[in-house]
């Protein structure tokens, strides 16, 4: 897959743990070296999902809990399949089923190349 500097997408999953859906809000980075969290949903606390203050700015919208304006930087993003979790990312109006693609317990590599070019691995 293809994206340049500034291109959002998300990635949605099922909580291994909580087994209730999360979705995280992230682009590349302007410097086009890397990605940024801007903001993650959920619907319940668990292991692994921000709800301190320090996170972002917490609030709840009906059933979802969200923490926005994170902005946390990550030079590459590793994600790995699970059994039930069905691992998907949206990238310009197109959705990737990962889980269908690859075995539970994959891990599945997501980063920016030299030329600025997001790349799944």
């Amino acid at each position: 897959m293809q994206a340049s500097p500034g291109t959002a997408f998300s990635i949605r999953f099922i909580h291994s743990v909580q087994k209730t859906p999360v979705e995280e809000y992230l682009a590349i980075d302007e410097d086009g070296h890397s990605f940024v969290l801007h903001s993650t949903k959920y619907q319940s606390f668990g292991v692994g999902l921000p709800f301190l203050e320090g996170d972002g700015e917490f609030r709840q919208e009906g059933d979802y809990y969200i923490m926005d304006n994170m902005e946390r930087h990550f030079p590459s993003l590793t994600l790995r399949t699970g059994v039930g979790t069905k691992l998907t990312l949206f990238l310009e109006g197109q959705e990737y089923r990962i889980y269908e693609s690859y075995p539970p317990g994959t891990p599945v590599e997501i980063y920016v190349n030299s030329l600025g070019k997001g790349l799944l691995s």
